[in-house]
């Protein structure tokens, strides 16, 4: 079929999805979605069960029908080219390797299929196979390999037909921790040397923060921001993406005041805060505030400046211990339960059960999210 472009896109833009809808029923509805992948880019697809991850993922694949909207690849639109001349990798969840072959006839599948001359397809076998550190196990069946090692034999399977686009579909959610971690480290330093636009889907928001160039962070079927890991995590614009993005304080408040780009805000329980990092808004205005447990600043015993602005008497209610870090609850000015993480070799190791605490908390650290 012809295909026509989206529209004069640059030449840097890999994939581009605009305004997609896939709809189930007149309740259940992906989308609309836009956003744009950059060539060469690790773009991470992350939410909850069920807010339409994988239903996105399955279009850009061409395994679910799109209600409206374009998918652009390389400029030309794909939406109604059929799923196996997308030209496609796709990575799942399982490796769905053929148990009655070899890795190597594994990953050479797919060449055969696409009638590749067969010295050239060594070629490319063994070439991939070594980019994944398996060229000693070429002749190995897939039950004689570990959980990772399958994985990364349906990694060579997808990269020997060298796609323009690799679509991850959770490849790494049913390994072991420490097997995990590896292989996110393999697989993040395997797309930086090759520079292949990938997406990649996932619930697991350390993974996201861990591998991705950016990520869209995805709510009941949409959008709900787009940014670099550091965006995502220090400037959330939703209270979703707050509260889903590592452990939050979220505190109900009001507006009192904005001077100088200074605000100052109450609590729903009477908290008083000030910063410098509050959204445009007026006096009375419903916001959310966002702290940070790991930039909350403790010193043992009352402070003189105690239920100033940013400044609190705090009583520890409860540890618990994370290894590298520990996690302090406590409960604030006698009203708040706030969280606070430190390095268990830090300053704040050695706190004690039913401690009085002071707690300040910088303005800068002090985030408003507008309700």
């Amino acid at each position: 079929m012809a295909v026509e472009a989206i529209s004069k896109t640059p030449a840097r833009i890999g994939l581009e999805v605009r305004d997609l809808v896939r709809r189930y029923s007149a309740d259940v509805v992906v989308g609309p979605i836009s956003f744009a992948v950059n060539e060469g880019e690790f773009f991470s697809v992350l939410g909850p069960s069920g807010c339409g991850k994988t239903t996105l993922l399955r279009c850009i694949a061409g395994f679910e029908r799109v209600d409206s909207g374009a998918i652009a690849l390389g400029g030309a639109r794909i939406e109604d080219v059929p799923p196996h001349k997308r030209g496609i990798g796709l990575v799942f969840q399982t490796p769905a390797l053929f148990p009655h072959l070899t890795v190597a006839q594994n990953v050479a599948f797919g060449l055969e299929t696409h009638k590749i001359e067969r010295r050239k397809a060594r070629q490319r076998v063994g070439a991939i196979l070594a980019l994944v550190g398996l060229s000693e196990y070429g002749e190995r069946m897939p039950n004689q390999l570990s959980g990772g090692q399958q994985q990364r034999v349906a990694l060579a399977r997808s990269l020997v037909l060298e796609p323009p686009l690799l679509l991850l579909d959770e490849p790494l959610s049913s390994l072991d921790l420490k097997l995990r971690v590896q292989m996110r480290e393999e697989l993040r330093s395997l797309q930086r040397r090759l520079r292949k636009t990938t997406i990649f889907v996932t619930h697991d928001q350390t993974e996201a923060l861990a591998l991705s160039d950016r990520i869209a962070v995805l709510s009941q079927g949409r959008i709900e921001q787009v940014g670099t890991p550091e965006e995502i995590y220090r400037t959330p614009t939703s209270r979703f993406v707050a509260d889903f993005i590592g452990n939050s304080n979220l505190l109900e408040a009001e507006i009192l005041g904005i001077d100088n780009g200074v605000a100052k805000l109450r609590t729903r329980t009477g908290l008083r805060f000030t910063t410098h990092k509050t959204a445009a808004g007026v006096s009375g205005r419903r916001v959310t505030l966002l702290i940070r447990p790991e930039r909350m600043q403790i010193g043992a015993g009352a402070s003189n400046g105690a239920n100033a602005d940013n400044t609190f008497a705090a009583t520890l209610t409860d540890v618990t211990y994370l290894g590298e870090d520990i996690q302090y609850r406590l409960l604030v000015g006698g009203v708040e339960t706030l969280l606070y993480t430190c390095k268990a070799a830090g300053a704040g190791g050695g706190l004690a059960l039913h401690q009085n605490l002071s707690v300040h908390i910088d303005p800068s650290d002090v985030f408003v999210i507008a309700d």
